[in-house]
């Protein structure tokens, strides 16, 4: 099996002046960042929009962004690839203030729900999104506040804005692909 390293390859079409489909980009996705400290997860910002129905042109390129922004941007989408490092032991005694603080590095402080002693994992955390993630390589362990689940290569996750976290609990990086939708909570789960 061939072990996915580096930045993620991105392909974008477009159209050229005669309306022919065309390759408009290919090569590394322009933003790759590690948050966390080195033993955190690297982010692959693949692409993002900022309305739905996105607007379909011939050749504009991805709506700019000013760093990692964890959620999508509001009416829009965001696709993303992450390698998550092994747990280890790195994250027994994150405080809740440190994992506001690591939630915070991409624009989602309010997003930790890690309060301490009692917490299921140091980064579990909610946001107001429908997020579908496929693992590409590897293992994690999906947690949620009663329950959890291991999720492995060819898995999909649909992830519907509750409290979760992603612990890697073996010894491999674990690759996974994230789309998330912004979306809108009803009253009660607000």
């Amino acid at each position: 099996m061939t072990k996915l390293t580096g930045p993620t390859r991105r392909i974008v079409t477009g159209h050229n002046a005669s309306g022919q489909a065309i390759i408009q980009e290919d090569g590394p996705v322009p933003r790759y960042q590690r948050i966390g400290g080195e033993a955190g997860p690297m982010f692959h910002e693949v692409w993002n929009t900022t309305e739905t129905p996105v607007r379909i042109d011939a050749a504009s390129g991805e709506p700019p962004e000013d760093g990692l922004k964890l959620a999508p941007p509001q009416n829009g989408t965001r696709i993303r690839v992450l390698d998550i490092p092994p747990d280890g032991d790195k994250l027994d005694n994150v405080t809740p203030e440190e994992a506001r603080a690591h939630f915070a590095e991409v624009g989602a402080g309010d997003a930790s729900s890690h309060t301490g002693a009692g917490s299921k994992h140091a980064h579990m955390h909610r946001t107001e999104t429908v997020d579908y993630g496929i693992v590409l390589e590897g293992e994690l362990v999906l947690i949620v506040d009663d329950g959890e689940t291991v999720c492995r290569a060819g898995d999909i996750i649909v992830q519907r804005g509750t409290n979760h976290g992603w612990a890697n609990r073996t010894d491999e990086n674990c690759r996974i692909a994230f789309i998330l939708i912004d979306g809108t909570f009803d009253e009660e789960l607000a």
